[in-house]
């Protein structure tokens, strides 16, 4: 998981992509943004969905995605669409996260609307049902609040059947989240906490997935959070430092949190994730040109946790 906010140029995409693929990840995803992130101002973004075509063109294996797109970037339509593409493209290896969007900031400065998180919330609901609706169905209609579409036929259809997986992402789990999660999520997403956060995170999310009636195992719940690995604590720690997220890091957050450490002390902190209902970790990468992390990764940890 790459914050691609954070000045990543389509050389570094290059380089990550064919190392992801060498080295043995399940797959590469990216942040959906178009502002420079806090402690980067002045580097900028590229667009998500077009780097991923891209990726998906020079890759074999790799699962591709957004995590999140959010809906006030993209109508539901287009959004289909676009992922569409990128899954014929990629022969069936495209996820769609999805949000409610919450930087004002890229919203004001890009030209997009940014409505209250009442309105934001709706939008994704709408937004939710269109993609899966144009997906699922040989013809849909909708008309919401926000949203219309009126006897959609949407071809070609993806190569995923019956559609891409759809990611929800989320720290908040209320009562709309986990209708969100129970309607239409393959997937939720947390991020950024404690085992014993996430596991309460979980337990909300596969409220929602009861109370529509679908069976357990038909949602895969996964963590996102940043991780710093080294062979001593010196070289985790000058990861740390180096950081390109943060202008500064809580140290009890960063244990608490975060993925930090050796290869087995990181392990370790995984089983405790693992035991919590982490399915899928997605790994964010802060330094996104040190591939020599990646390979510590690769080589001492996807190993331990695979066995």
């Amino acid at each position: 998981m790459i914050e691609g906010q954070q000045g990543v140029t389509w050389k570094d995409w290059v380089r990550l992509a064919e190392s992801c693929e060498r080295l043995g990840f399940e797959g590469l995803f990216r942040s959906d943004h178009y502002f420079s992130g806090r402690g980067v101002s002045g580097v900028g973004s590229t667009d998500a969905w077009t780097v991923l075509a891209a990726i998906a063109a020079s890759t074999e294996r790799l699962r591709l995605g957004t995590l999140v797109s959010p809906v006030t970037f993209r109508s539901p339509g287009l959004l289909a669409k676009i992922a569409a593409t990128v899954d014929e493209i990629s022969d069936g290896r495209v996820e769609i996260g999805m949000g409610a969007g919450w930087w004002a900031e890229e919203h004001v400065q890009h030209g997009f609307p940014f409505p209250d998180v009442p309105e934001r919330f709706e939008r994704l609901e709408e937004q939710l049902t269109i993609v899966h609706g144009l997906f699922s169905e040989e013809t849909f209609s909708f008309d919401g609040r926000h949203y219309a579409v009126d006897g959609a036929t949407f071809l070609p259809k993806t190569i995923q059947r019956p559609h891409p997986p759809l990611v929800v992402g989320g720290g908040t789990v209320g009562p709309w989240m986990q209708r969100l999660v129970g309607a239409y999520a393959d997937e939720f997403n947390t991020y950024g906490c404690s085992p014993d956060v996430a596991a309460q995170r979980f337990a909300r999310a596969r409220s929602g997935v009861r109370a529509a009636g679908r069976e357990q195992d038909s949602l895969v719940t996964s963590l996102m959070t940043w991780m710093w690995v080294g062979e001593d604590e010196d070289e985790w720690r000058g990861r740390v430092e180096r950081s390109r997220s943060f202008d500064e890091i809580d140290e009890a957050r960063l244990q608490h949190d975060y993925l930090v450490g050796t290869p087995d002390h990181v392990v370790a902190r995984l089983r405790e994730y693992e035991a919590a209902g982490v399915e899928r970790l997605f790994l964010n990468h802060d330094l996104y040109d040190d591939i020599e992390m990646l390979e510590l990764v690769a080589e001492q940890i996807l190993p331990a946790v695979a066995s």
